[in-house]
């Protein structure tokens, strides 16, 4: 008699941000026609595993997709491609903002370079240096406004649990990590800022 299955394996980090996605009203489809994609619909496409680089995550790839829906605006989620012009160069610093976002919403748990951006732009983001919101550059600002709009809905505290529990996972991993795993690539969590 064949066994009987009624469940299947699936990666926590895959598992923590796919249902971070969903309590966003996202659905996430995997695509090797694109690398990400919004339908303003509540369909996010992103590159599937074989058509990504090796230090790509799902993780990773959705989280920095909410960091352009932070810079763009809660109104984004309605627009195809969070309202970006992804072929010219008419948005680099909104471009630039969502790693400035991406950069400070990370090393507040220490996740930096696990989730850091393996785009084209990952040059610039490697150059923020200790503070990305530092310069004053269009996109500081648009930064600001984004780290704003992360503290209320629809992100929130679906964005916070999902790195909370991220980093959680990493802490478990990172004693078993190889060098040459993300894993063994955490920060140390910084300490909070005082008033």
């Amino acid at each position: 008699m064949p066994r009987h299955i009624d469940a299947r394996y699936r990666d926590p980090l895959d598992e923590i941000w796919l249902g971070t996605a969903r309590s966003l009203g996202l659905k996430v489809v995997r695509s090797s026609e694109v690398f990400a994609a919004t339908d303003g619909a509540g369909t996010l496409t992103l590159g599937s595993p074989e058509s990504l680089d090796p230090d790509d995550s799902l993780g990773q790839m959705v989280f920095h997709e909410l960091c352009h829906s932070l810079v763009q605006g809660p109104d984004s989620f309605e627009t195809p491609d969070w309202g970006l012009d992804n072929l010219g160069d008419r948005d680099v610093a909104r471009e630039h903002a969502c790693l400035r976002v991406q950069a400070t919403i990370a090393r507040r748990h220490g996740l930096e370079r696990v989730f850091a951006p393996t785009t084209d732009f990952r040059e610039f983001y490697d150059r923020l240096g200790s503070d990305p919101l530092a310069g004053d550059d269009p996109s500081v600002e648009l930064a600001r406004v984004a780290l704003e709009h992360a503290k209320g809905p629809p992100w929130q505290p679906h964005l916070d649990r999902a790195l909370r529990a991220t980093r959680a996972l990493g802490e478990a991993s990172a004693p078993f990590a190889s060098p040459d795993s993300l894993w063994a690539r955490l920060s140390p969590v910084p300490e909070p800022e005082r008033p």
